[in-house]
């Protein structure tokens, strides 16, 4: 499912033990860091035992269930078996650690913000930390958390009932965190906690683009199939300030500062339970039709559910639009370990002064998140305003439109 990815959370069974399958029939559904994905029958058979119950955490070339041959039995008389770290015997930390009592994830989370691994609780598969017990240490604080092996998992209920009472007396409902809201929550904070992160602001004037919009609407439908919006003009601009600026594109790995010599513009997209940011590659290479086309297959995907770890790894800088919900400011949250990212507002009519006359014009903010160990204030300014330019005078950016 990716290198990055090493775990993941069974979502649901879609299939019971006792049930008879056919090879492509949906069995399980898996829930990762990024995506969710649906695993198919092999063969035909009867799913004759499931390993690992909805809930549970699973690590890559662990053994899911069984297809046995036979027909379906009608009345299973076992329970599933499951996996639990009563099957191993418990270690200490320092012992996990020296045979590998993390996971990669966790570890490098750990060290990006200086966590002890030796004081971090233990409630991945085999005793491992994984990268939920690193963000709640981190949140919680590591010194009060002592190590301890994996409790078995038990079955994620689908509908959580409001609890009778609470601490208030007043009712009040649980719903466990998924995966991706977990991964999402320890990003954002890996990157607060990380990097030296600051805004700057600026304003648009979308006069020129509006009309060139309303000018072409027709016929760049009728010639690519595809709508023209406003956010192929911003990924189009995004990438010209990208040029004159270079380390808005770049890395910061140890001491050494990474350029990234490709354009691949992340564009966040919402979805039901959170926020996923499907890469435009190559967006420099793209037309403007090219770039709404990958955008619309990108959004497509992400309502469906369909994003592959491909669609969504190694962007070098990334626009988030929150006027689609009606923002007005907002200072997004960079998209860690990139050191800068574009938030876009919504199109307000407002009074401004043009050559000395007061005219409405309708006029976007436009903020920048940075990396202020990378780029200093002067370069993130400018930046921005050179963003603002290619918006305001589009001449540059329609040679190929």
């Amino acid at each position: 499912m990716g290198e990055s990815v090493v775990e993941a959370t069974v979502a649901q069974w879609l299939k019971a033990v006792g049930d008879a399958v056919k090879a492509g029939d949906d069995l399980v559904e898996l829930e990762t860091d990024k995506v969710n994905q649906v695993l198919q029958a092999e063969a035909d058979g009867v799913l004759s035992a499931i390993a690992f119950n909805e809930g549970d955490t699973v690590t890559v070339g662990a053994v899911l269930g069984t297809i046995s041959g036979g027909s379906p039995s009608s009345s299973p008389s076992t329970t599933a078996p499951t996996v639990s770290a009563t099957d191993t015997p418990a270690t200490t930390n320092s012992e996990a650690a020296s045979k590998g009592g993390a996971t990669p994830v966790a570890e490098a989370m750990a060290t990006a913000n200086a966590v002890d691994l030796s004081k971090v609780a233990a409630t991945g598969p085999a005793g491992k930390v994984g990268k939920t017990d690193v963000a709640s240490a981190m949140s919680s604080g590591v010194e009060n958390t002592t190590w301890s092996p994996k409790k078995p998992a038990t079955p994620a209920k689908p509908a959580p009932a409001p609890a009778a009472a609470s601490s208030t007396g007043k009712p009040e409902e649980r719903v466990r965190l998924s995966r991706r809201r977990q991964t999402i929550a320890a990003n954002l904070k890996t990157a607060q906690n990380t990097a030296a992160m600051l805004t700057t602001f600026n304003e648009v004037d979308m006069s020129a683009v509006m009309n060139l919009r309303k000018r072409t609407k027709d016929s760049f439908i009728a010639t690519h199939g595809v709508g023209l919006g406003f956010m192929s003009f911003f990924t189009k601009a995004v990438v010209g300030a990208l040029k004159q600026f270079p380390a808005v594109n770049a890395e910061l790995q140890g001491d050494e500062l990474v350029y990234k010599r490709y354009f691949d513009i992340g564009i966040a997209v919402g979805v039901e339970d959170g926020l996923v940011v499907p890469v435009i590659r190559d967006a420099d290479k793209l037309s403007f039709a090219g770039i709404e086309s990958t955008i619309k297959v990108l959004a497509d995907k992400a309502k469906k559910n369909a994003l592959g770890i491909g669609d969504m790894t190694g962007g070098s800088f990334t626009i988030t639009n929150g006027g689609v919900y009606g923002s007005l400011m907002s200072t997004p949250i960079l998209n860690y370990p990139q050191v800068g990212i574009l938030g876009l507002h919504s199109i307000k009519e407002r009074p401004v002064v043009v050559d000395g006359q007061i005219v409405i014009r309708p006029m976007m903010y436009i903020a920048l998140s940075y990396d202020h160990r990378v780029i200093d204030g002067g370069t993130a300014v400018r930046f921005l305003v050179k963003v603002k330019d290619l918006i305001e005078n589009p001449d540059g950016l329609l040679l190929d439109l």
